[in-house]
């Protein structure tokens, strides 16, 4: 057995069977019902910004006190108003490399599949949506900490009760939403997280009767009422020991409503290309791959319109971040913090 480019060939009976590696991740925050497409925003890309940041407006409800009715008060009048949302396009690009020699000896082309691409974007899209989540927690400021304290709830630092519990997601969502609670439809966990639940008898996985009338239990799980998705790419951090409290890892659970992050796929001129080099190393193909996405939390704008594109962590730095509001130098009006079906649970499982 030898060895040529991380490519294994059996020399002996020249076996050009390739088995694919698969992929590991599930990405499952992507998939879920909280990223909702809108494709209606690439096309106003070009005129706003240098097609790379655009702001959206939202409509703010109409309020205001009421006059008193009563023939000799005057009827006074609010404007309607609406709130800034600024959005980002996260461009990203990537290649492949295959050598001659590698497909000549192993009888096969390594050339990455269109379902290998479609997988690895999906990796880098699921990177870019969490470090957007933990930029969103990480803003600063008064109006944004209102948002970010209330929308978060830690019981890592806890001397007992600091797992997730049977009430856990219940006080999570209630402390963000209040009567509004119910606009959450999901959690995503880290596996280690839904593990413990398991162990509790907490999670109820749904079940399905099959053509022979048996029933089978499906890998989908509910948690009071919201559907829970399993994905180790939930962000986690390890804490060191201090005095006599052990070392331990928090584990930060998202809580989504449905349609809660805006995705628009803003497309590129040449999203895939071969180039051929045929003297380099013998001979060699490179496919290059790139794509432009925004990934938009409804109610919540990115800042900076001078970024061309964002790197991960740009997304995850707070500072780059706020909430949706007027943009007026007084009386700034804010998108309502109840609106926002954004939440995370940190627990140490």
């Amino acid at each position: 057995m030898a060895l040529f480019d991380l490519v294994n060939f059996n020399g002996e009976v020249f076996d050009a069977l390739v088995r694919e590696t698969p992929n590991l991740r599930l990405n499952n925050l992507l998939k879920s019902g909280a990223i909702v497409n809108k494709p209606e925003y690439a096309s106003q890309l070009p005129d706003q910004q240098g097609g790379n940041y655009i702001t959206t407006l939202i409509k703010a409800r109409i309020g205001g006190t009421a006059d008193n009715y009563d023939g000799s008060t005057n009827i006074t009048s609010d404007s309607r108003g609406n709130y800034a949302m600024g959005r980002v396009v996260v461009g990203r690009a990537h290649g492949w490399t295959e050598k001659d020699f590698v497909s000549d000896i192993s009888g096969t082309d390594y050339m990455a599949a269109a379902s290998e691409v479609g997988e690895y974007w999906d990796d880098i899209s699921q990177d870019s949506l969490v470090s957007t989540l933990k930029g969103v927690f990480a803003m600063t400021g008064t109006a944004n900490k209102l948002f970010v304290d209330g929308h978060t709830y830690d019981v890592s630092a806890a001397a007992s009760g600091n797992t997730f519990s049977a009430t856990t997601l219940n006080n999570a969502i209630q402390q963000a939403l209040g009567d509004h609670k119910d606009a959450f439809s999901l959690a995503i966990m880290h596996s280690q997280v839904a593990t413990n639940l398991e162990n509790l008898n907490l999670l109820e996985y749904m079940k399905y009767t099959d053509d022979q009338g048996i029933e089978r239990k499906l890998s989908l799980a509910t948690l009071n009422g919201r559907m829970v998705l399993i994905d180790d790419t939930m962000p986690t951090e390890t804490v060191a020991a201090v005095g006599e409290v052990p070392a331990y890892t928090k584990y930060t659970t998202y809580v989504l409503g449905t349609g809660a992050i805006e995705m628009t796929n803003c497309g590129v001129k040449v999203p895939s290309e071969l180039y051929r080099s045929p003297a380099t190393n013998g001979g060699e193909t490179t496919l290059y791959s790139r794509q432009r996405n925004i990934f938009a939390p409804y109610g919540i704008s990115w800042k900076s319109s001078s970024v061309v594109s964002p790197t991960d962590a740009q997304l995850a730095t707070g500072t780059n971040w706020e909430i949706a509001n007027n943009r007026a130098s007084s009386s700034t009006l804010y998108f309502p913090h109840k609106a926002i079906g954004i939440a995370q649970i940190i627990t140490r499982g």
